[in-house]
């Protein structure tokens, strides 16, 4: 089976740094926030170029705990896309403000940037553009406001750059996720948030520890947003192979595009394939995600070639029962709807060789001769 990330392949190159890492904190016996917590947030702060980094406890907590400090509240409405994942949106409703779901651009699956702007209303108080599939979104203007909070969800874009500005150059506020899964990822949960806003940052560090500055002195009310020590000095090890894996992806997207190129299927609209990285444009592809038709035949096809698939994400928010409270019915987003039912990642890795993106290129090619 070609897996879409083979994390036992992956990690051997880095495991004895990180055994050495966590022997030092078992010696250590300071588990929780402490010097290696500090440590990788420098580390990150640097390679991002941004003032600050706050580490937390997931990649949900970190959007949590970016619109805590901004104050989001009940009945406020907040701007998301539909097509991601459901931490996005949920953490809007866990405070008890308002989704509000906009449609996508069919060619990059981002935030629409005109219909964006034509859903701010006067309880518009934030906006949560998603750099989905490792290409930041391009909201232009709506950056630059002063009476809407940004926070970038960029929890599947670390590194991406759009007109050399990184994540959390452009908005109040950027949350990121170190999943496993993700380009730079621990061996369990973890976040961060970070930016330029210093005021909001030092918000952001308040909150995560229960809203004290002093131990046992609360300010505010805040949550267990910390981040573990064994986690961040996994990170530290994984940080210093980031930029490297980052070009064998890019490579690697560029291997795929080019055996597209020598089928037919991009031309006859059987496939669509993702935008290429570009000095103006830094993709960092965490997924390599195709539009394709008859979708769920090739996935099951592939899936029959020992070629593993994943969906993301098959049925957008606006439509989950969760919130159905807010009205929203099929029809509502178009463009949203119609990707979902359309794409399909292949896989995209730093240990995928040639030859297995070349088999996998010629059993899509294969399929669609067959249908």
């Amino acid at each position: 089976m070609i897996k879409m990330l083979d994390l036992q392949k992956e990690s051997q190159e880095f495991k004895e740094d990180v055994l050495l890492e966590i022997t030092k904190i078992v010696d250590d016996q300071s588990f929780i926030l402490g010097s290696s917590v500090e440590r990788f947030e420098n580390e990150l702060a640097s390679y991002l170029s941004t003032n600050h980094v706050v580490g937390v406890s997931s990649g949900t907590d970190a959007l949590l705990v970016a619109l805590m400090a901004m104050g989001i509240k009940q009945d406020d409405e907040v701007i998301v896309p539909s097509m991601s994942f459901f931490a996005t949106a949920g953490v809007v409703a866990r405070l008890g403000a308002k989704p509000i779901f906009v449609d996508i651009d069919p060619k990059t699956f981002l935030l629409d940037q005109e219909k964006c702007k034509n859903a701010i209303t006067k309880k518009t108080k934030a906006i949560i553009p998603v750099h989905l599939f490792g290409q930041i979104c391009d909201l232009g203007d709506l950056y630059n406001q002063d009476d809407v909070y940004v926070l970038e969800d960029s929890a599947q874009a670390l590194g991406a750059k759009l007109n050399n500005k990184g994540t959390g150059s452009f908005g109040h506020l950027a949350a990121t996720s170190f999943f496993p899964s993700k380009n730079l990822g621990c061996f369990g949960d973890g976040g961060a948030v970070y930016g330029n806003d210093e005021e909001l940052l030092n918000l952001c560090k308040t909150l995560r520890v229960h809203g004290a500055n002093k131990k046992y002195y609360h300010s505010m009310i805040g949550g267990n947003f910390r981040l573990d020590a064994i986690q961040a000095s996994i990170l530290s090890v994984k940080l210093k192979h980031l930029e490297r894996w980052t070009t064998t992806r890019q490579l690697n997207a560029e291997i795929y595009a080019g055996y597209f190129r020598n089928t037919n299927l991009v031309e006859k609209e059987l496939v669509q394939i993702p935008n290429p990285t570009n000095q103006n444009n830094l993709h960092v592809f965490n997924q390599y995600t195709l539009r394709v038709k008859n979708r769920d035949l090739l996935k099951d096809y592939l899936t029959s070639k020992g070629i593993e698939t994943t969906i993301y994400y098959p049925l957008p928010l606006h439509l989950q029962q969760a919130f159905s409270y807010l009205g929203y019915q099929r029809g509502s987003l178009v463009e949203t709807e119609k990707a979902c039912d359309e794409v399909l990642s292949i896989p995209m890795n730093t240990t995928i060789t040639i030859n297995e993106q070349a088999y996998i290129i010629d059993q899509i090619n294969n399929f669609y001769k067959t249908i």
